[in-house]
């Protein structure tokens, strides 16, 4: 039999844990960023911008077509021979 004068304890545990965790890398990653920016701003100004030159005769092309005429009016004639003829084809099937 147990004893009388004895008693049973239970202790109690309690625990605390604490975290803490500090801020750090956002000013490398800005200034990453920061370079990132500048670069593509320096390549698009370099591509777009030219050197603002209205002429320098290296950059000038002139093409000039000779005997160019008589070719477009044949083939403003062959055009209107061909519409004729697609109209005169559907007018064919219509009666059919």
């Amino acid at each position: 039999m147990a004893d009388p004068h004895t008693t049973d304890r239970v202790a109690e545990r309690n625990t605390t844990t604490t975290t803490t965790t500090t801020g750090g890398g956002g000013g490398a990653m800005g200034f990453i960023l920061g370079i990132i920016v500048v670069v593509v701003a320096i390549m698009a100004y370099v591509m777009f911008a030219g050197d603002g030159s209205t002429g320098g005769g290296a950059d000038d092309v002139n093409i000039t077509i000779e005997g160019a005429g008589d070719a477009v009016e044949g083939a403003a004639d062959a055009v209107e021979g061909a519409a004729e003829g697609a109209a005169d084809a559907a007018d064919g099937d219509a009666s059919n």
